[in-house]
């Protein structure tokens, strides 16, 4: 049997998928991908193989994953044309190298016409892509970070106790980004999915009133919601000097590390009803129960949405 290949250790995403997978298969099964040498170098020390890639160009892609039987694609922090484009590159190069399965981490109800959210767009491209090419795959379709949301709590907690966003009375079953990355892991480790789509669930729906409620429960804080357009969410964001798109300049160390046309179509999308997928397949995948928003909030300092990695928005 050939190797597990896995993308991206250089985000946050991907070196926590990295680290559980360090736990499930034994070293010398590995091959882990990244912009850098520096990233990989403490992979490398272990004696894992390793390949420094770039996914906008397919050069030396094929090479890189020559020794793999799976490869599993985090999904490229960027937006549009070129993400769907270095999607390309690496499914053409996993094809051509004879990798029998991708994992590609997608985004709940990426398929709906009728869901407005932008990054859905990038993700159903990518799963017809590998539908189109035949080749045996696990689309693991995230539900949101939670981690972003309580970011943006207390974020909201220093702008004067009121969190305000387009998300209306929609719900969601946020999932701790850490158990998306141990979903990735399972995923590349077992052998008991094909052809399949998994929706990467938390253990509850609930709206963003629901949300900060678990927040106010856990800090004590007094955190109240208000329910707002597009029109004002855009306004918010602009005022914190985060980017329309990915294509604009991202502020160091930033609480919203994401573009706001990013964040605003996703609220919309809650808002409306289509981001409201809650299966257990989390848990029939790893075994286990997803993490709650309540234990979040009471370990908040270890689920913070963190700094944007991409060397390459």
């Amino acid at each position: 049997m050939g190797k597990l290949l896995l993308t991206g250790v250089d985000g946050n995403l991907g070196n926590q998928a990295a680290e559980y997978l360090l736990d499930l298969v034994e070293k010398d099964k590995l091959i882990f991908c990244a912009y850098s040498e520096a990233a990989l170098k403490k992979y490398a020390d272990l004696g894992i193989e390793t390949h420094v890639t770039n996914f906008n160009h397919k050069d030396g892609l094929a090479e890189a994953f020559a020794n793999a039987d799976k490869v599993a694609l985090i999904s490229m922090p960027f937006v549009g044309a070129k993400r769907q484009n270095a999607h390309k590159n690496v499914v053409d190069a996993a094809k051509e190298a004879g990798v029998q399965q991708i994992i590609y981490t997608s985004l709940v109800n990426a398929a709906d016409e009728s869901n407005p959210s932008v990054e859905k767009i990038d993700h159903i491209f990518t799963e017809d892509y590998i539908n189109e090419v035949g080749m045996d795959h696990i689309f693991l379709r995230n539900s949101q970070y939670a981690e972003a949301m309580v970011t943006n709590y207390f974020t909201f907690v220093k702008m004067g106790g009121v969190m305000q966003n387009n998300q209306g009375d929609g719900k969601m079953a946020y999932i701790s980004r850490k158990d998306c990355a141990k979903a990735v892991a399972h995923a590349l480790a077992t052998d008991k999915y094909h052809d399949a789509v998994l929706n990467i669930n938390g253990p509850e729906l609930m709206t963003i009133t629901d949300f900060v409620n678990y927040g106010n429960e856990a800090t004590g804080n007094n955190v109240s919601y208000q329910a707002i357009s597009d029109e004002e969410s855009y306004a918010i964001f602009d005022a914190m000097g985060v980017p329309r798109t990915t294509e604009g300049a991202f502020k160091k160390d930033s609480e919203a590390p994401f573009s706001s046309e990013g964040m605003v179509t996703f609220g919309e999308a809650i808002r409306l009803g289509k981001m409201d997928s809650f299966t257990d397949d989390f848990k029939q995948l790893t075994g286990e129960e997803a993490i709650t928003v309540k234990y979040m909030f009471e370990h908040a300092d270890k689920f913070q949405v963190g700094e944007r990695h991409s060397e390459d928005n």
